[in-house]
């Protein structure tokens, strides 16, 4: 059984972790190290097993604290070579190990796969990590696009961390100015709410079991708009999984992900 962890996702910070047979590796550490912690031993979350991180890019809100708690903890870093220049200054004595399109990462009990997106970032990837059951979850935002790559990558996951970031017609009215609007809705940007749902649908099976909405934007979406359009289309596929909104400023409730008659269901702990 794997759980995952959502310590918190938006414009402000992204943090997920997952936790299996003793071991726990963080995805992405978008906050401070101080914040990381906090928020992890809300959740009840035990930095102490920490493998590893692996960072989708280097942006900020994805990776501020990745360097302190790398030094603080001794553990490794897993990112693609891009990303890694662009850190290596502030991570000093850390250390990197390679990640990327045919680059398949053992660490503790996980194995990590990865594939490239069209964010703007220097060589962002969307993430899978497995483990020794079978168990798979895929965390993947700032997508600007989803691209085959990527939909190849989340195919046939068990649970899915998938960002929806704004609601198209909220961007178009909203106060952002056109060049901030045409780089949030372009291919180097994010994925809307209907671009979500839209893959969801595409990449249902009977063993997808939970789905986690994340990167919601502040300014231009809110849970309920994007529950709503992202449920309609789960519904019509017939999804028979736990849709959960990532939230900026709390953790969610730890998710374990477990394996019922065949079927593998998410519960919430």
């Amino acid at each position: 059984m794997m759980t995952l962890y959502v310590l918190g996702s938006g414009s402000r910070g992204n943090c997920c972790a997952v936790e299996a047979e003793g071991g726990t590796l963080l995805i992405d550490a978008g906050f401070s190290a101080r914040e990381v912690e906090r928020r992890a031993a809300l959740a009840g979350l035990d930095l102490s097993r920490l493998v590893g991180i692996a960072l989708t890019h280097e942006h900020g809100d994805h990776a501020c604290g990745a360097a302190l708690l790398a030094r603080r903890l001794r553990i490794p870093v897993l990112t693609t070579q891009g990303t890694w220049g662009r850190l290596a200054a502030e991570m000093e004595d850390a250390e990197h190990r390679a990640l990327g399109l045919c680059a398949r990462a053992e660490l503790g009990p996980f194995a990590v796969e990865a594939c490239p997106t069209s964010h703007d970032a220097t060589e962002p990837l969307a993430i899978v990590v497995r483990d020794p059951e079978g168990t798979s979850i895929g965390v993947a935002y700032d997508l600007g696009r989803a691209t085959t790559a990527v939909r190849y990558l989340l195919r046939d996951l068990t649970a899915i961390v998938l960002e929806a970031n704004h609601d198209e017609v909220q961007l178009r009215t909203s106060t952002y100015p056109p060049v901030v609007q045409r780089r949030i809705a372009g291919s180097g940007g994010h994925l809307s709410n209907r671009a979500a749902a839209e893959l969801l649908a595409e990449l249902h099976h009977p063993g997808l079991s939970v789905v986690v909405l994340a990167h919601l934007s502040e300014r231009c979406n809110t849970a309920a708009a994007a529950r709503t359009e992202v449920g309609r289309a789960l519904r019509r596929v017939k999804f028979r999984g736990v849709l959960h909104i990532a939230e900026q400023d709390e953790p969610l409730q730890p998710i374990a992900i477990a394996q019922m008659d065949g079927v593998q269901l998410g519960l919430t702990l």
